[in-house]
């Protein structure tokens, strides 16, 4: 069963949500809060396994609870929740340590299988929004340099990964791309968290984006 917490200061917001997910059999609604404090104290009471964060909201935002999610021990992943896509909120939230982002008016049916992608482990992001904003990212020089600086001591291996990441593409599909093992693959993912210090696969995407090792 996959423990989902919804945080949003909208109470219909939540209650949409508890609705459209409790439909679904494997998935089952642990809490709902309401700012970025109260969240943070429901993920240590509840341990979920995905968090559907709404970015804006008064008090303790956001963009610091998923900060101090990301701190903890077995932290879930977060995915941010946003109204339109092109929110620049969304790139602090995914550097502060989101797996990706949500619109809140996706679909049900689409929603639904979007957490358990994001149970699973895979970034959550669609390709077309993700490439503005990662072309936006790309933009600020202070992240360009230092992306340069954190994949200059990579292998040329290590950076085709990295490449891949960047391009949004599976385990399965790196593996096919550079005839690869899964579980090959697997573990340079697992070594590229640790060299490049990223939480998730979706930060070392940014940072192939911020190196240039991706272009739109």
């Amino acid at each position: 069963m996959i423990k989902v917490l919804v945080v949003d200061d909208e109470p219909m917001v939540c209650a949409h949500l508890r609705t459209i997910l409790g439909s679904a059999p494997d998935i089952t609604i642990v809490d709902a809060a309401h700012d970025g404090a109260a969240a943070v104290e429901a993920v240590v009471r509840h341990q979920p396994h995905v968090v559907l964060m709404d970015l804006r909201m008064p008090g303790v935002d956001g963009l610091t609870a998923i900060e101090r999610i990301a701190g903890l021990p077995s932290p879930p992943t977060v995915v941010a929740l946003t109204t339109f896509d092109a929110d620049q909120y969304v790139i602090r939230a995914l550097r502060a340590g989101a797996a990706g982002f949500l619109l809140k008016s996706t679909p049900p049916e689409d929603l639904i299988s979007l957490v358990r992608v994001a149970a699973d482990g895979h970034t959550v992001l669609s390709p077309a929004a993700a490439r503005r904003l990662v072309a936006a990212s790309a933009t600020e020089q202070a992240a360009r340099d230092k992306a340069s600086s954190l994949i200059a001591d990579l292998t040329e291996r290590e950076i085709d990964v990295v490449t891949c990441l960047g391009e949004g593409l599976s385990n399965a599909q790196i593996a096919a791309r550079l005839h690869l093992s899964e579980a090959t693959v697997k573990g340079y993912v697992s070594r590229m968290l640790v060299k490049l210090d990223c939480a998730n696969r979706t930060q070392i995407g940014l940072l192939a984006y911020d190196a240039g090792l991706v272009t739109r």
